[in-house]
């Protein structure tokens, strides 16, 4: 929860064990994964070098995933710091909490916070874009039904799902951040990795630094 809005002062409430806070400065053109790595040295592997630093944070984020589409994108996108000059790409940021109090939120007081009690992917872009990426399965629009008698599970759409969904985006972008959606069964579907690979050559392109 945010316990200091002036100071920026967050406070795990809960499962601090389990969680990164980054209490560094945001750089003004966007976080590298360089710049990532070398927080995590400094505050969890004093003693490591840059390789194994990054190794070992790789694996830490890589742990809060739990769906197979999640980590196909993660690995998809991190296959490219081990390219020349990727450790100075964005980092991507899995399982984000931003805005959130969770006291504000049970109170249903939102004070302008997001309602959105968590991102699947963050990445602050060198041209100071703050880019979301979700990826979706079908709870987030769906309700599972019983089994039937074939052992078949059927899921019904939700329309208030849905509508919850694309509201939050509208409140994300009226907040500034960029936000896309992937549905899990495109990634999951022959082509899937491509799919992510030239989506992600693209957006990097496109929020490139500008020249000054």
């Amino acid at each position: 929860m945010l316990r200091d809005a002036v100071n920026n002062d967050v406070e795990l409430v809960r499962h601090a064990d389990t969680c990164l806070v980054f209490t560094d400065p945001l750089p003004p053109h966007g976080l590298t994964w360089r710049q990532m790595v070398a927080w995590w040295t400094k505050n969890h592997q004093p003693d490591a070098d840059e390789k194994s630093a990054a190794e070992a944070l790789y694996r830490r984020l890589y742990r809060s995933l739990d769906s197979p589409p999640e980590q196909l994108l993660m690995r998809t996108y991190c296959a490219r710091y081990a390219e020349e000059g990727g450790f100075d790409l964005p980092a991507l940021i899995p399982q984000v909490y931003l805005h959130y109090d969770p006291y504000t939120r049970k109170s249903g007081k939102q004070s302008g916070a997001l309602h959105r009690q968590r991102m699947d992917f963050l990445l602050l872009a060198p041209d100071r874009s703050r880019i979301v990426i979700e990826v979706d399965g079908v709870q987030h629009y769906g309700r599972k039904n019983q089994p039937d008698e074939h052992g078949k599970v059927i899921w019904t759409a939700l329309p208030r799902l849905y509508a919850e969904m694309v509201a939050e985006d509208r409140r994300l972008r009226l907040a500034g951040y960029e936000v896309y959606r992937f549905g899990g069964y495109e990634l999951t579907a022959p082509g899937g990795r491509q799919l992510l690979e030239e989506f992600f050559t693209e957006l990097l392109a496109r929020h490139q630094r500008p020249m000054l």
